[in-house]
């Protein structure tokens, strides 16, 4: 993994073609106009009142489909769930010009990066693969926020056929956000983030079910505080997004979910023993990561 090494280029696109007017594809419009560095912006989305909103909002200057936005834009962001980027691919190849740049906010690559490759041919030199980690578990354009990116972590994962133009020219827009622009090979990223983010979801969106089923969920609920609100914020998010990314990045979130079973299993294990002094350890090492992690990162 590394940071950009060379200077980029003038960090500016004139039409920008945003696919998923949300939370993430919103906040990069949002971000590029507030620093000057985006002149229109198209919208492309499945629902009509969802375009007229991020209009309204100011996050776009026209509602377009896949054929305009493929005729006109010189850059165009895919803010889908990982699992439609096959078929929007397939819309956009026909009307593409030769000096479109796209880009994807996905959170897994490898998959990203094998579509890419089969759907547009030659075209994938266009097709720089992308990922701010940055989100919420607000959905929609209302949750776009024009300071999301500012001082988070985008990972690109280049494909062999990219031009080193088309690398620094969305590396500086992505600066232009305010971002940490690294690399990394799309395999790496997938496995990181299998750790980090993907089964983090998997495991709240459980525990939040099994509380959720219970026969007396009301109480529970209604018991509930601060650390119950922190563990499950992310149960939140998008269902369609969240299956699509667990279904593509499915061989490392299953390889990390055997491991965190091996550590539970001996977690139980010292409780059902009654073993206090390595309940104790445990606990202390995962508050003194924790602690660290909060600490470097600026998150906690």
């Amino acid at each position: 993994m590394s940071s950009a090494a060379e200077a980029p280029g003038p960090a500016r696109v004139e039409v920008l073609a945003v696919v998923g007017v949300g939370l993430i594809g919103g906040s990069f419009a949002a971000a590029l106009r507030a620093a000057g560095k985006v002149g229109r912006v198209l919208g492309v989305g499945r629902h009509a009142h969802t375009l007229r909103q991020a209009r309204r909002l100011g996050l776009i200057d026209e509602a377009v489909d896949l054929r305009q936005a493929a005729a006109s834009a010189d850059l165009i962001m895919l803010a889908t769930p990982v699992g439609a980027m096959g078929r929007i691919l397939s819309e956009l190849k026909p009307h593409l010009r030769a000096e479109t740049l796209l880009t994807d906010v996905g959170s897994t690559k490898a998959d990203v990066a094998r579509t890419a490759c089969a759907v547009l041919g030659e075209g994938a030199a266009q097709f720089v693969p992308g990922h701010p980690i940055a989100g919420a578990e607000r959905t929609g354009p209302e949750a776009a926020d024009a300071a999301l990116y500012r001082g988070r972590n985008v990972v690109l994962t280049p494909l062999a056929e990219n031009s080193l133009d088309a690398r620094l020219r969305l590396t500086g827009l992505w600066e232009s956000c305010g971002a940490r622009v690294l690399t990394m090979e799309p395999e790496a990223h997938d496995v990181v983030l299998a750790s980090v983010s993907h089964v983090p979801h998997f495991l709240a969106s459980v525990y939040m079910e099994q509380v959720a089923a219970a026969r007396d969920s009301d109480v529970r609920m209604s018991l509930a505080g601060t650390g119950f609100r922190d563990f499950t914020r992310i149960a939140a998010g998008s269902a369609e997004m969240w299956r699509d990314i667990f279904l593509a990045n499915r061989s490392a979130v299953l390889s990390e979910l055997a491991e965190i079973r091996q550590a539970l299993a001996q977690a139980e294990q010292a409780l059902e023993r009654e073993d206090g002094q390595s309940l104790y350890d445990w606990l202390e090492r995962a508050a003194l990561a924790r602690r660290l992690w909060g600490s470097r990162s600026g998150l906690s």
